[in-house]
């Protein structure tokens, strides 16, 4: 094999995942990350909630 089929190879990989990725809807990704940050967020306000209730503040 040589090295420059295999760069094409690569090339060709790269250009097809940026194509699949450019398909995928944006809607979906960007819902995800707000959920996700969203469940993180709440969870820190929970924890610290209850770290303030139980040192009575």
């Amino acid at each position: 094999m040589k090295y420059s089929n295999f760069l094409r190879g690569v090339g060709m990989g790269i250009a097809a995942g940026a194509v699949m990725g450019a398909m995928v809807p944006t809607h979906r990704k960007r819902g995800l990350k707000r959920s996700s940050a969203a469940r993180a967020i709440k969870a820190v306000t929970d924890v610290m909630d209850n770290l303030s209730d139980a040192m009575g503040l």
